[in-house]
């Protein structure tokens, strides 16, 4: 609502005018008092209503009369400040041009002193007394973690706050040890985030909530804190970023600590001179944009300043969502949105032709091991024969380089959905190979990853709406572990692959990149973590239910095959799998076998062919896997 708006304005104006005026005028005698105790009456008679008359003219240009007591800042000090410093010169200049002597030569600065106190004081007061109304019903108490700025706006968000807030701030955690002993809107500095469980040790009262407001608080030092307070009891929250702070007249709400700022790594360097250098002005086209790492491709691509950007998906909801991001993001972005499906050749090949892509990012594909399994056909049409459309209708069109988003379910694969995505793997770099040889034609560039926190299928989202309905939890296995990365990051990573592979020598004939993606999590460890930053004990307050294995599962995901070593980059977060490829000829023929089987419906010989050129794939128990015809 304006100011225009709101029919309660003009009486807080005139409520401001009237209370300034009159302070002004107290402020004025009380100076000549002041100046000389002899003779204490103001000379001539009239200046305090002059005084008062000046505060009322200057209130306008200086919008005194529309300050908020309760919401009073310093910068609204410094504007009232000014205004006693006007005030003072206009009266000091009147009284020696009527011809009055002033009462001492200290009038103007004891006059200036008196108008600054009694025009802040009165507003200063008036804020304490509502902050302390606000916090004497908070029965909790609260340490913010953090220091400087972010402490700073979260204090005044807080203290700015209708009615009674359930936590009152009594200290502060600070991230360096420099900072212990210092003050901040008066509260301590009580410790640093390093030794906080010994400074909660010492504390005569434990807080029982602590609050995060540095955005940059994550991986393991806020672990370590985590644990730290859960052994103690005290919940642990974060403040929401400074630039969505709710205004003054609103509660700002807490937020969970995110899985993500847990799981979250080092931050890896990576060279984005050599991304832009590889997009900047080239026409680019994402398929399975409306996905979750396809549409972080399309948000990073689209930062480097392509010519053209066209997203492709088979989901028109799912493209609608990245189509609307990437217009407010880069507006001044040409780009494409085309409902399509990667296994439709002459669409594929017809968009290619049309589009004329420079750059190929191919994300598009089934993930979800277990409908995949119960949909092995359809595994095979999309991940592997869409692989094969897309890569040849790039190619054709001129396309430079196309990147294959593949998984680490490709290893040792024991699904149809891992086994379809290595399958897509060696044609990929078949292609490459042979591009390499003849010194033409089209790059490909393969990258191999985990899973991405968050994605569609991902597990965590799962944990989230299984938290919501008040559990339980539901766990494979207590031994399950998978690699996990966030998106931002293994987007990152693809884009840095993507740029040292399209080099002539940078990558040996049919090499893969493989994201560095640290140490494996326990899915029941997550399931636990995820339970405790809800503020709720595992096996307590929410169950966690072991379900068994699922069609396709394996125990431990893995990123390299045994007969692929992996090789340093040279570049932090990439890894290089040692080749391991077969001859472009015998690829192509299995996928026109593939694809004949599959519009022939005819699974049993779709799996011996898949079983044929990917041997390690090691089907579920009880399934046998037919041979192909000689």
């Amino acid at each position: 609502m304006s100011h225009s708006e709101n029919p309660l304005l003009p009486m807080r104006m005139a409520v401001n005018i009237g209370l300034d005026g009159a302070l002004a005028a107290l402020a004025v005698g009380a100076s000549f008092w002041l100046a000389n105790p002899a003779a204490p009456m103001p000379h001539p008679n009239s200046l305090p209503l002059a005084g008062a008359a000046a505060i009322w003219l200057l209130g306008i240009p200086f919008g005194l009369s529309r300050l908020h007591w309760r919401y009073v800042s310093l910068r609204d000090l410094v504007l009232v400040g000014s205004a006693a410093i006007i005030t003072t010169i206009m009266l000091t200049l009147l009284m020696v041009g009527a011809g009055f002597s002033l009462p001492s030569p200290a009038f103007p600065f004891i006059l200036v002193l008196t108008l600054t106190a009694s025009l802040t004081v009165p507003k200063l007061l008036y804020r304490m007394v509502r902050q302390k109304r606000g916090v004497q019903g908070a029965a909790q108490t609260a340490l913010l973690v953090g220091d400087g700025e972010n402490a700073e706006l979260f204090l005044s968000a807080h203290a700015q706050q209708k009615g009674i807030v359930p936590y009152r701030v009594t200290g502060l955690i600070a991230l360096s040890e420099k900072h212990i002993g210092r003050r901040l809107q008066g509260l301590d500095v009580v410790g640093a985030s390093d030794e906080a469980e010994a400074m909660l040790a010492r504390l005569a009262q434990k807080p029982d909530l602590l609050i995060v407001t540095a955005p940059h608080f994550t991986g393991d030092r806020l672990q370590a804190l985590m644990r730290t307070a859960d052994a103690l009891n005290i919940r642990v929250m974060r403040a929401p970023c400074l630039t969505k702070l709710a205004p003054a007249d609103q509660q700002v709400a807490l937020l969970p600590i995110a899985i993500e700022d847990l799981l979250n790594r080092r931050q890896v360097r990576l060279d984005h001179a050599a991304m832009a250098k590889m997009i900047a002005g080239r026409r680019v086209m994402v398929t399975g944009a409306g996905g979750s790492i396809g549409a972080e491709l399309c948000r990073q691509i689209a930062g480097f300043g392509p010519a053209e950007i066209l997203l492709l998906d088979s989901s028109e909801f799912a493209l609608w969502q990245i189509d609307l991001e990437i217009k407010e993001l880069a507006p001044a972005l040409p780009r494409q949105t085309i409902v399509a499906d990667v296994r439709n050749a002459p669409h594929i090949r017809a968009i290619a032709q049309a589009f004329r892509p420079e750059l190929v990012f191919h994300a598009a594909a089934l993930k979800h091991v277990p409908i995949v399994e119960a949909n092995k056909l359809e595994g095979l049409r999309t991940n592997a024969l869409g692989t094969q459309l897309v890569a040849d209708a790039a190619a054709a069109s001129g396309a430079k380089l196309m990147v294959l988003i593949s998984t680490d379910k490709a290893v040792n694969p024991s699904s149809v959905m891992g086994a379809s995505k290595r399958l897509a793997e060696m044609y990929a770099q078949a292609l490459d190979v042979e591009a390499r040889h003849k010194r033409q034609g089209m790059r490909c560039v393969t990258v191999r990853f985990g899973n991405v926190l968050g994605s569609t299928g991902s597990v965590v989202p799962l944990f989230r709406r299984q938290l919501a309905q008040g559990g339980p939890l539901t766990v494979t296995d207590p031994a399950m572990q998978r690699y996990f990365m966030t998106v931002r990051e293994a987007v990152g990573l693809v884009l840095q692959a993507s740029a040292v592979g399209c080099g002539e020598e940078a990558i040996p004939d049919g090499g893969i990149f493989v994201l560095d993606m640290g140490e494996p999590v326990k899915i029941v460890d997550l399931a636990r973590q995820m339970i405790r930053l809800a503020g709720l004990k595992p096996d307590e307050d929410i169950k966690i239910k072991f379900t068994g294995l699922r069609p396709g599962e394996k125990l431990f995901e893995e990123l390299f095959h045994g007969a692929e070593q992996p090789v340093p980059t040279g570049y932090e977060g990439l890894l290089m799998a040692t080749p391991r490829f077969v001859d472009l000829a015998a690829v192509n023929a299995t996928m026109q076998e593939l694809a004949q089987s599959a519009r022939h419906g005819d699974e049993a010989y779709a799996m011996a062919l898949l079983h044929r050129m990917v041997p390690e794939f090691l089907p579920p128990p009880g399934l046998a896997v037919p041979r192909a015809a000689e």
